[in-house]
């Protein structure tokens, strides 16, 4: 399996900048979530990998060589809008577009009844597109992505409208798709199950790379962990009775602190302990969510200024 590279994409639509100068890399066996606000470029960068669009400056590669046109066949792709023929039925389309990428109607055939039972609409192979919960839909938008065993994977909000079984069925292909070695790009704003699937995130806001790594090192670029209490019996302010923390916010019943310097947990425990019941005391680090919020909201507010 080859790396799909992403190098210094550009794209303008009139005067408004779609990308600048994007890049970053989705080695072989690698789940990468890409996200960012609406708007921010996600769509335009797929479109542009999978030959949709061409980019008005850059280059996207597939190992050490730019993509071409029989390349782009390999890939899977999972657009956001509803790329389904809504009057065929569930059957004759998976096996339609699997004869569209070479495969001969045996192959087709069976491809077609392995993702069909594998995402658990083999009932539905008779029914109309249209006829189908949106959620189906998205089922058999992805089996149409799987259909040809792509040797790339690239899929666009995939977990819009589904239910958590759904959900579950969809985490389980991409999983299995990463351990053999397909490298697998997807966006959401579904950023707890970009945290809990993706091996590295890409944070984009208006077509740059504002960050990319593993959680842990975007956590060291967002809000440090912090300490969090529950006390029973404790008055609200009790945090500024003692130098072992630096500053406190009510959260969820509790307080987050922030250690003053030269302190640590045992300092804190041992003030809050003569204010009350200890209940609760957790080191509680930042999630997906919160470090996005961290990263993109001071540039829009910057933006807005």
């Amino acid at each position: 399996m080859k790396p799909l590279v992403i190098d210094s994409l550009s794209k303008r639509y009139g005067e408004r900048v779609a990308l600048d100068s994007l890049s970053f890399t989705v080695p072989p066996g690698e789940i990468f979530g890409f996200v960012g606000s609406n708007g921010a470029g996600k769509t335009t960068t797929m479109r542009i990998l999978v030959g949709v669009l061409s980019a008005d400056s850059g280059q996207v590669r597939w190992g050490d060589a730019p993509v071409a046109g029989q390349d782009v066949a390999r890939f899977g792709y999972m657009p956001e809008e509803r790329g389904l023929y809504p009057k065929m039925t569930v059957a004759k389309q998976l096996v339609y577009l699997g004869r569209l990428h070479g495969l001969p109607a045996t192959a087709a055939q069976a491809a077609m009844e392995r993702w069909t039972d594998r995402l658990h609409i083999s009932d539905h192979r008779d029914q109309t597109v249209d006829s189908l919960s949106l959620g189906n839909q998205q089922r058999v938008q992805l089996a149409a992505a799987l259909v040809h065993d792509p040797d790339v994977l690239i899929l666009d909000e995939p977990f819009s409208g589904l239910d958590p079984l759904a959900v579950d069925d969809m985490s389980a292909v991409l999983k299995d798709k990463a351990a053999q070695g397909t490298p697998v790009l997807f966006s959401s704003h579904q950023l707890d199950l970009v945290e809990r699937l993706c091996d590295r995130v890409g944070i984009v806001r208006s077509g740059k790379l504002t960050a990319c790594g593993s959680l842990e090192e975007l956590r060291g670029k967002g809000e440090a962990a912090r300490l969090f209490l529950q006390v029973d019996g404790s008055p609200a302010d009790w945090p500024t009775r003692t130098p072992a923390v630096a500053s406190f916010e009510e959260e969820d019943g509790g307080v987050r602190v922030e250690l003053a310097s030269g302190c640590d947990e045992n300092d804190v425990l041992r003030a809050a302990m003569q204010h009350g019941r200890v209940r609760q005391m957790v080191w509680r680090r930042p999630t997906l969510p919160q470090i996005f919020r961290d990263l993109i909201e001071p540039m829009e507010d910057e933006v807005a200024a």
